[in-house]
């Protein structure tokens, strides 16, 4: 099969790898319906991450089961799925609490820009649905596999409930969804902070009542004087730089909750200042599998259709030009369709 794989910075080609086949027998086989960029696979495509090796590139994914090992019980050739990038057995104490990501026997599921994926732990990984959805569900439903959960995370770790005011700082997909998320979970005010007119369009489509334009000190100070000068209920970091995070914590009042989902580079925190700050802090990778059932029931009833952050679809093939496409904010996010 031909699939995505990194060489360096700015340099993703399309070539052959081998098909997956059943190594464990708790692994299965799916054909992908579909796949994306993710905003995180940036970092390593803009060389802020270093790649030592070509690396097979993609962990958002949806599909058909083709083949399962021989102790896979629930999941069945034939049924439509969705998967989280971190298997998990789902049975495991960190589990059972709800960290799935974290699991004792967590393994990244990788290479998912491929027309085939192998899936470990298939049976605490893989979510079905009932029947195979149509092909206008497929968009939506393959947002539960990351965006959307990360974003619902970001909500969830945030403390978000009815009547709160929410901040999301970070207007790429997560962060959109985060505010989709936010306003699910009954937010009273959210407050997304862009400077992008496509992207301020979507968060408003998604639930955000306000705009910030504002970043650093300013945004801050503009979400303050928005908020009567006490800041955010609830702040979800959704981008993973230094800047971003000082804005989430400063934006947040005193005793609130401040969530970081973006994948961290060169982030560090004051001691002091944060002891200062009075906040809760809660995050990391989104436990995904946690939510997806209920995110999958969502979409399929038509409560939420998340698959409108995916502005750019291109048969994978052109997986360069989509990777491209977000890195120079040409798009939001990329739909490949093997």
């Amino acid at each position: 099969m031909r699939a995505a794989v990194l060489h360096a910075a700015h340099d993703v080609r399309f070539e052959e790898r081998p098909e997956p086949k059943i190594v464990h027998p708790t692994d299965a086989i799916i054909r992908i319906s579909a796949t994306c960029v993710c905003g995180s696979d940036l970092w390593p495509y803009r060389g802020v991450q270093p790649v030592t090796e070509p690396s097979p590139m993609g962990h958002e994914y949806c599909g058909v089961v083709e083949e399962v090992g021989r102790e896979v019980k629930s999941i069945k050739p034939g049924q439509f799925v969705i998967g989280s990038f971190f298997a998990s057995d789902n049975t495991c104490p960190i589990c059972r609490s709800g960290y799935q990501s974290s699991c004792q026997h967590a393994e990244f599921v990788g290479g998912a820009q491929a027309p085939m994926l192998r899936v470990p732990l298939a049976d605490g990984t893989l979510v079905a649905t009932h029947g195979v959805p149509s092909a206008e569900m497929v968009p939506s439903l393959l947002a539960t596999s990351d965006v959307l959960g990360t974003g619902w995370f970001a909500a969830d770790a945030a403390n978000v409930k009815p009547g709160k005011t929410v901040a999301v700082v970070g207007d790429g997909a997560v962060g959109l969804l985060g505010v989709l998320a936010a306003k699910q979970m009954g937010a009273e005010r959210i407050i997304a902070v862009s400077r992008h007119e496509a992207r301020q369009k979507l968060a408003r489509r998604f639930g955000a009542s306000d705009v910030v334009t504002e970043r650093g000190d300013e945004g801050i100070a503009r979400i303050k004087d928005m908020t009567g000068g006490l800041g955010a209920d609830c702040v979800l970091e959704c981008v993973g730089t230094q800047e971003s995070m000082k804005q989430a914590i400063g934006s947040a009042r005193k005793g609130g909750y401040v969530s970081y989902v973006g994948v961290p580079h060169g982030v560090q925190l004051d001691g002091q200042s944060l002891f200062f700050a009075h906040v809760h802090l809660h995050g990391g990778p989104a436990p995904v599998r946690r939510f997806l059932p209920k995110l999958i029931e969502l979409v399929l009833n038509g409560k939420i259709d998340p698959g409108r952050v995916f502005d750019l679809t291109l048969p994978l093939a052109q997986v360069a030009e989509g990777y491209r496409a977000m890195d120079e904010r040409r798009a939001i996010k990329t739909l490949l369709q093997p």
